[in-house]
């Protein structure tokens, strides 16, 4: 995949930043005292990859003005070597704006991880292109790849126009798109006819779509058999026959990914992953792998997706990559993954535990 060249960034993404709070020692939310506070978004998670590893990333996003959260997050965001473009907005009151808080537990055993979304008052429900200086951060300085998930994408009115207005920007400077499909009942609800127009528009033009049997029978509108099962051949036979009728649908796009996880307990996992580049087929056969805390595989599996394409490695390496970062994100207590080299995530991938001097 041929990217743009000379850029100052090498992924950026439109996000609502937030924080997740999760008890300590892996205990339930409604017996604990003590909680471990992180800042967090699904587009946040995916850059987090290619960040940590000197790639310079942008988020673009907006904030509570003089907030102590939005503090810790921007903080939070440089420590991931994240930069970050957003207005500042007055709280207006007790009763006006604030960050997002997502309260998680991350399971034990066959008691599974649960998350409560707490998003009343969100200032990223906001978010707006008219924010953002489009013609020096697209053109001037410059993008390779664009991420675009459906969270944001489907958040409110006015992230919907965001999205768009951004995926065309990217079309007319020459960024690539990358769009993560991942769909919430939640956000959809009244809104379907309004959102599938949306993100039909946005995937016409995607040249990367991530997401599973699901998401593109919900998002895009596609007909297949009804996704579950713990047969993850099946699953594999399914999600290929949907990405042939994407692939037929959606030309532009020139990699279709997901990952393939069965759950054998909050701390086991079956994680795999499937990738069509251009017409042949990539698996990861899913392997056991253990958890700290599942939430943020998916993106993380994103992120080193994007690295290796940004890197224009083989698409082989793409999704061995991916799989790995995936990998390391679920044995995090945080939900991204940060890995200190490249070294580091093949090892994961070479399934190498053996201390590292």
């Amino acid at each position: 995949m041929e990217l743009r060249k000379n850029c100052r960034y090498a992924v950026a993404c439109p996000t609502s930043m937030g924080v997740r709070i999760t008890p300590v020692n892996r205990m339930m939310v409604q017996n604990s005292n003590m909680f471990y506070m992180q800042a967090t978004s699904a587009e946040s998670n995916v850059i987090s990859v290619p960040g940590s590893l000197g790639m310079e990333c942008l988020a673009l996003t907006k904030f509570v003005k003089d907030s102590p959260i939005a503090a810790f997050i921007k903080s939070q965001l440089r420590a991931r070597n994240i930069a970050f473009e957003g207005k500042e907005v007055p709280q207006g009151g007790p009763w006006g704006y604030r960050h997002q808080f997502n309260v998680a537990d991350s399971g034990f055993g066959l008691r599974a991880a649960r998350v409560w979304n707490d998003r009343a008052g969100e200032i990223g429900r906001t978010l707006s292109a008219k924010d953002f200086d489009i013609e020096r951060i697209f053109g001037e300085e410059g993008i390779q790849i664009l991420h675009i998930s459906g969270l944001i994408a489907a958040m409110s009115q006015e992230t919907t126009q965001c999205c768009l207005a951004l995926a065309r920007a990217a079309h007319q400077y020459g960024t690539k798109v990358s769009f993560d499909l991942n769909y919430r009942a939640t956000f959809w609800e009244g809104r379907e006819q309004e959102l599938r127009a949306a993100f039909h528009e946005i995937a016409s033009g995607a040249d990367i779509l991530v997401g599973n049997e699901e998401d593109f029978q919900l998002c895009l509108g596609f007909s297949g058999p009804e996704a579950g099962g713990k047969d993850l051949s099946a699953k594999i036979d399914r999600f290929k026959g949907m990405i042939l009728q994407v692939k037929e649908k959606y030309p532009n796009a020139q990699v279709f990914a997901t990952t393939l996880r069965e759950v054998v307990s909050a701390n086991l996992n079956m994680w795999g992953a499937i990738m069509l580049a251009g017409d042949q087929w990539f698996v990861e056969e899913p392997r056991a792998i253990d958890i700290l805390d599942r939430v943020g595989g998916g993106d993380g599996f994103t992120g080193g997706l994007l690295c290796g394409i940004i890197k224009g490695w083989d698409p082989e390496k793409w999704l061995q990559f991916g799989w790995a970062t995936g990998a390391m994100a679920a044995a995090s207590l945080n939900d991204y993954a940060e890995p200190a080299d490249e070294k580091q995530v093949w090892a994961i991938h070479a399934g190498n535990a053996r201390v590292q001097r």
